[in-house]
Parts: structure tokens; sequence; C-alpha cells
């Protein structure tokens, strides 16, 4: 989901054998239920996974204002600018809970930083597409924080205790998050005809890079199996793809829309839905940085911190003046 591709470090799924004592100590705490804190006693590859993935997730909740902040301006209604501007606001306090939790594994937000406006961490692929309509904003609520929902609430169970307590608030704002994305696909469907046909539009160019935001199939994900052993992950990419699926396709057709995949259909036997196949070619492609807005994306986050020197700076130097203060007295 929001850390695709994220690596372990290890060449394979570490059995009891391959563990030293302190390791399989570790992994019992795990399989018994016991949250890892900070100060527990962790293998470093552990470590340095939840480094990667809370730290793309971070970064992909606060590139993903970019696509929507394009609509603050735009949006029809006070009241909806109002919307947007409260989900955006979200957005970037899931970014701060999410550098916070990764700061306990003892990396720094700067260094964090710096690897996303060098171009090396990884964010979300699905914020790599543009927002043409405003119906895009609809199908970003309803198809990305949806499908963010799906892939979240289970990481409210995981292992390390910093990221799973985080996750919590995180879920609560998103589901407003998809009811206000529903909410303005419902009033377009309901519209005239030509809000219809743009409500159809954004699901037929979100449907896709929405499935493909859960990251490679369970075939081609090399270290799911891993992590799914730390519990850092608790279901495989293709089962949350799918519950995605089987969770959205009636609701698109309670809107009248049509899901843009034509091998679509119901599995009587497996009690779920048959899908096609999904493009994983213009997958990799945008996440080696070569997707319509990549450039566009980091361009304006780094834009964004060399703008914001100049407060940060003036932050550090009062908090300095006030503990210089606070010496003297």
């Amino acid at each position: 989901m929001y850390a695709q591709m994220v690596e372990t470090g290890l060449k394979k799924v570490q059995t009891r054998d391959d563990m030293s004592a302190e390791e399989q100590a570790f992994q019992a705490r795990i399989d018994a239920g016991v949250k890892i804190e900070p100060k527990d006693w962790m293998p470093e590859a552990y470590r340095k996974t939840l480094v990667r993935q809370i730290s793309q997730h971070a970064h992909s909740e606060i590139v993903g204002q970019l696509p929507e902040g394009n609509w603050v301006t735009r949006a029809p209604t006070l009241k909806r600018k109002s919307i947007l501007l409260a989900k955006i606001q979200d957005e970037a306090g899931h970014g701060l809970y999410l550098y916070s939790a990764a700061e306990t594994l003892g990396v720094s937000r700067d260094e964090l930083l710096e690897a996303l406006h060098a171009g090396k961490a990884k964010y979300s692929s699905i914020f790599n597409y543009p927002t043409l309509t405003w119906a895009d904003i609809g199908a970003i609520g309803w198809l990305v924080d949806g499908s963010a929902i799906i892939n979240q609430i289970p990481l409210c169970r995981c292992s390390y205790g910093p990221y799973a307590r985080a996750m919590i608030r995180v879920c609560k704002e998103e589901s407003f998050h998809a009811r206000q994305g529903y909410d303005i696909m419902m009033q377009l469907a309901k519209g005239t005809p030509e809000q219809k046909a743009m409500a159809q539009d954004a699901l037929n160019r979100w449907w896709w890079p929405s499935l493909m935001m859960f990251g490679p199939s369970d075939a081609e994900s090399v270290n799911s199996a891993q992590s799914t052993q730390w519990r850092i992950k608790l279901f495989s990419n293709d089962e949350l793809r799918q519950r995605m699926v089987d969770q959205t396709v009636p609701q698109a057709e309670f809107l009248g829309l049509t899901v843009p995949d034509p091998d679509l259909k119901w599995n009587e036997e497996r009690g779920s839905y048959d899908f096609g196949e999904i493009d994983w070619d213009e997958f990799h492609n945008v996440l080696k940085g070569n997707g319509p807005c990549n450039k566009e994306r980091l361009r304006t986050r780094v834009k964004a911190w060399e703008d914001g020197a100049w407060f940060r700076e003036a932050l550090v130097a009062h908090a300095d003046k006030q503990g210089e203060k606070q010496d003297a007295a």
C-alpha cells in the first residue's frame, strides 16, 4: 500500500535454525502477540524494514497532499473547500505521526526527508497521477483512501508498538476521507449527464492505479513472507487487493458507474470477484520515476522544503532563546 516493495535485507525467510538465541526469543514474543517497543532488543533487519516501511508511508502521506492541494481553490463550493482543506490537514498530521514513529527506531526526520528529496526514498506510486477534474478528488477519497483503510486497519495490530498506535488515529481519519470521496462521486453520479460522465472518467483513470497500490502480486513480492513472520504485515498483497475489489464493485454499481475491467465477474464458488490482469509494467515504470507527475511531485516537495527553511531556523532560534532564559533563571 503506502509501503510498496519494502526490502527486509534478508535473502530468505528465517527459520529457527537460522536464528540466534536472541532472535528466537524475539520471534517468540511476536508469536505471542507481545508488542515490540523502541527500547526492546530487535534484529537489525527488523529495524531497517520498519524504517523503510514507516518512512515510505510517511512520505506518501505528505506527497499525497499535492494532488488534492491542486483543487483547494477550484472546489465547487465553500463547503467543499473547507472539507478538502481539513482532509489535507489530516494527511499532514498522518505524516507527522509516522515520522515520529520512525524516529523511535533511531533515525532522524531530517535524514528521512533528505532521502525523499534526493529521490532515494519511495512513496506510493498512486500519487504520481494527475488530478484533471473535480471528480478525481472524489475518486481519490473513494478508491485511494478506501484502499488505505483496508491496508491500514491490520497495521493497528502490527508487532511494532509505536507504528500500531499511530495507525489507530490515522484509520479513524481515513474513514472520513473515504466517505468524503464517495459523497463527491455520489453527487456527480446523481447530477447531469456531463457530471456523471466526469465521475465515470475519474473511475476509469484511477481504478487500475488503485489496485497497483497494494504492491506486486504475492508471487513477485519476495519480502512479504519475512514481514509477515515479523507481523509487520498481517495479510498478503493479493488478499488485500481482493478485499478492495470485493468492497468497491458493489459501491460502483450503487452509483450506476461501470468498473473499467471487461474481465470482472462474480465468482459464485469463491464468493468474490474475479478481475483482469494488472499492467505491472506501468507499476514498475512509475516506481522508477517515469510516471505522469513524478518529477513535478518531487520538485514541489523540494521547493516547499527550501521555502520553509527560514521558518525552521526561526523556530530553532526561538527554542535556543527560551532555553537560555530558563538556564539563566
